[in-house]
């Protein structure tokens, strides 16, 4: 019999994977928004005053099994500990017990304390400057040390190997089947040559999944959370999923970042050609994550247009789009 990844995460598990650590939940689980790990909000019974501010709650992230090995989340653990110790609002992982990273019936986990926001209103400049000085600061001490484990974002990871898994495993319907492998060659062609216009750019460690959604704002300040897709890969990376909109939008939004980041650090000019490509790459990545989870329950219930005529329809489109725009000069901010 077939078993998903999460069958046996019962809230009884859960909070026997607290207890196991020793951290008692009064029973209250709130699930948060995530489809690739499980995250909880639990309430504690009589506070956690071992956890330093008598946390009345606390985050629970259970990790995927198979995706990562061990050293690699502990290398992800280590890099938001050094970004938060270099006080920069990162949420990192809590460590009980000496440990960040602890195991339950073979699930790893690990908890984080609990931080709200609003999603950043990324029409304002002044906003959009504070965040370019975070991600200055994230790769400032991104760029001290290499990751060990954890693997590079680049045109394989995020491009050839995703586009050649959805072939693999027929997940096109048949009449779209050559229209999207044409654009998708095409659009893989694309991305190469950004990346051999913008030549030999140096690749640091990123937070790797820098949209809104991981910036939470408040009146007390940022937090910056979920490094669980943290690479090596370009500084671009995280500055791209800031950029939405017409070119003469795109603009001015990519002057308001440089204007924080560039108080901590220089972003390379030739990483402007990577904007398009790497979204790109993250168009065809993002159609094979859906397709390669679809055993996952969470997955139909959330995603109910995917693998549609439609939705096939529309991916096509957009990498017309896309091989469109990398043909455009650079970004001048």
């Amino acid at each position: 019999m077939h078993r998903t990844p999460y069958e046996g995460l019962t809230p009884d598990r859960i909070l026997d994977a607290l207890e196991s650590i020793g951290l008692l939940g009064d029973g209250r689980l709130l699930a948060l928004n995530s489809y690739e790990n499980r995250v909880y909000r639990v309430h504690l019974e009589g506070g956690a005053p071992a956890l330093g501010d008598a946390a009345q709650a606390v985050i629970v992230k259970f990790y995927r099994p198979g995706r990562w090995s061990d050293a690699q989340i502990l290398e992800e653990h280590e890099f938001a500990r050094e970004l938060a110790d270099d006080e920069i609002p990162v949420v990192a992982p809590l460590a009980i017990g000496g440990r960040t990273l602890h195991a339950f019936d073979g699930i790893g986990f690990a908890v984080f304390p609990v931080r709200g926001g609003r999603a950043p209103e990324l029409d304002d400049p002044d906003t959009l400057e504070r965040i370019g000085g975070f991600l200055g600061r994230i790769h400032r001490v991104g760029a001290r040390r290499p990751f060990a484990t954890r693997p590079a974002l680049d045109l394989a990871s995020f491009g050839t190997e995703p586009r050649d898994w959805l072939l693999a495993h027929d997940c096109l319907p048949a009449e779209l089947l050559v229209p999207w492998q044409t654009v998708a060659a095409l659009a893989l062609d694309g991305v190469h040559a950004c990346f051999e216009r913008a030549g030999d750019v140096s690749r640091i460690r990123v937070h790797g999944d820098f949209h809104p959604g991981n910036v939470l704002w408040s009146e007390r300040g940022a937090h910056i959370v979920d490094l669980d897709d943290t690479r090596s890969g370009p500084r671009m990376q995280d500055i791209w999923m800031l950029l939405s909109g017409d070119r003469a939008a795109m603009t001015r939004q990519l002057a308001d970042v440089l204007a924080g980041y560039e108080d901590f650090g220089t972003l390379d000019a030739r990483e402007l050609h990577l904007v398009e490509a790497l979204r790109t790459l993250r168009l065809l990545h993002y159609s094979a994550w859906l397709a390669s989870r679809w055993d996952d329950p969470a997955f139909p219930a959330a995603f109910p247009w995917f693998g549609t005529g439609r939705y096939w329809q529309d991916r096509i489109l957009e990498l017309r789009e896309q091989v469109a725009a990398m043909d455009e000069p650079p970004l001048q901010p």
